[in-house]
């Protein structure tokens, strides 16, 4: 432990090189901003930004690029909350409840619960990262396709439930959720399958962020358009303002929501470190788990702020998890530290366990950034605050034109490929009309991120076991997992039984 400390410190003193503390502070007002863009998002901040590292050294170079990495994981909520659109996959979760905060009037509230809850999912994975590196990442070398399998059926179980009461239209909106996951190339064989008569567009599947702006972009506005009409046009996002004495009461009301802070961190870290899992799992289930634990689950999906706390925290969590294994396996926890890890080999630093031996300076240094990339990036954000709301506080005939444009380039950017931009229309306007039928629309934005995840682990699993289902019960780490699943698949069927039950008491 001493030792550990006597490293940290030696960290520190790296960190707090002037070179190293700008590129901090630069890399997270960048971040911010990329971040809050719907269609780039860390991972094409950390692609776009990396040739600019080979001017600093190697240290220098990966500060940075993490200082990026954690400011975009802030910056994700920013769009969620303001206009309703994910600025990555990460943040989705966060335009559940973030955006109904802001059509409240209490935008100011989200983004400082956002802010804050990230800076405690952050500051508790780096405690973690920092004293229990070497048997974490022994836990993660050991997760194989049955775990992975476990691991999103449980994801699938905590958000089973976010449906409200009617499971009917949960499990209808799953299931469009994975059909549409299931569209592309058969990963097993490379045949197409459920691309509408040879459309080239569906060859590469249908990108998430493409569902979730057209969904969450798109439909919002249009939604946002229609009630704004029955209000006589007036801008339902008015009544936000902030002040130093408003940001502070918010803060000291986020203190009830400790507990669900702890709940994210916890499992979004434990979520990131394991290889190919990454952030959204994991903010995902973290806003399912926070739903079923609370008082008051009615309230979420019209603006809890445990429902902004708990995503947030977990998807910060997992981004510092999620780097583990890219330093001591050599194996990324997630697209952005895949490109991290590249950056890591063309600087001559060849991760693995001995680079914690061979590189110490560096690894340390690493460590220490991210304490200070955590404050820096919590600083700037709750900074903005009040340019945030000033753009909120603009008419919705400005606003609107906006959001469309911030749409579309969201739409184009992944794949730049027209075909994207007219399905991303598409679903807007699918989004729309399931909104006015009262279907839920989380339960298909989380199905189409966990399918890709969840097939290839079911379908490798099987060719291991020879087809035979034990596999996913009788290993270390699944078994568990899984029983933990059904259960929790079970629960919301049994609660009508259970009321009925206390009624007849």
């Amino acid at each position: 432990m001493v030792e550990i400390l006597q490293l940290l410190a030696s960290g520190f003193t790296v960190v707090f090189e002037p070179q190293n503390l700008m590129l901090i502070i630069g890399g997270c007002a960048l971040g911010l901003f990329i971040g809050a863009m719907p269609g780039l998002g860390s991972v094409n901040g950390v692609a776009i930004l990396l040739p600019l590292t080979f001017l600093v050294p190697p240290t220098g170079a990966v500060i940075f690029l993490a200082a990026i990495y954690y400011g975009a994981m802030y910056g994700g909520a920013i769009s969620s909350i303001m206009l309703g659109i994910p600025g990555a996959s990460t943040a989705v979760a966060t335009t559940f409840d973030g955006r109904p905060l802001a059509k409240l009037g209490l935008a100011d509230k989200a983004l400082t619960a956002a802010a804050v809850a990230s800076f405690v999912g952050g500051t508790i994975s780096v405690i973690l990262f920092t004293f229990f590196a070497p048997p974490l990442a022994h836990v993660a070398l050991v997760f194989g396709a049955p775990e992975e399998f476990a691991l999103m059926m449980l994801a699938f179980a905590t958000f089973i439930g976010l449906g409200g009461d009617d499971i009917y239209k949960t499990i209808f909106s799953i299931c469009i959720g994975l059909v549409l996951s299931a569209v592309g190339l058969d990963i097993i064989s490379g045949e197409p399958r459920l691309i509408l008569g040879g459309i080239t567009g569906f060859m590469h599947g249908i990108n998430f962020l493409v569902l979730a702006i057209g969904i969450y972009g798109i439909g919002e506005m249009l939604w946002t358009i229609e009630e704004n009409h029955k209000a006589g046009g007036q801008s339902m996002m008015s009544k936000a303002t902030v002040t130093v004495e408003r940001t502070i009461k918010n803060i000291k009301e986020l203190l009830g929501s400790w507990k669900t802070m702890i709940m994210g961190s916890t499992l979004g870290y434990f979520v990131g470190i394991l290889p190919a899992a990454g952030a959204t799992p994991g903010s995902l289930m973290a806003y399912g788990i926070a739903k079923q634990i609370s008082k008051d689950p009615d309230k979420f999906g019209k603006g809890a702020m445990e429902g902004v706390v708990a995503p947030e925290a977990a998807n910060n969590a997992a981004s510092t998890g999620s780097m583990l294994p890219m330093l001591t396996l050599g194996i990324p926890g997630s697209p952005t530290t895949a490109i991290l890890l590249g950056g890591m080999v063309i600087w001559g630093l060849e991760p693995g366990p001995r680079l914690f031996v061979d590189h110490q300076e560096f690894v340390w240094g690493l460590i220490a950034s991210l304490y200070a990339a955590n404050l820096f990036a919590l600083l700037i954000n709750i900074g903005f605050i009040p340019m945030i709301i000033w753009v909120l506080k603009l008419p919705f005939t400005i606003l609107a034109p906006i959001i469309f444009v911030l749409c579309l380039i969201g739409g184009y950017a992944p794949t730049q490929d027209m075909h994207d931009v007219w399905l991303m229309l598409i679903f807007g306007i699918f989004g729309y009309l399931l909104r006015k039928l009262d279907y839920p629309l989380a339960p298909a934005v989380l199905a189409i991120v966990l399918g890709p995840l969840a097939e290839p682990a079911l379908r490798q699993s099987l060719l291991i076991s020879s087809g035979s289902l034990d596999i996913f019960f009788t290993r270390t780490y699944s078994g568990p997992i899984m029983v933990t699943a059904i259960i929790l698949l079970f629960l919301p069927a049994l609660r009508p039984i259970m009321r009925r039950i206390r009624k007849k008491g």
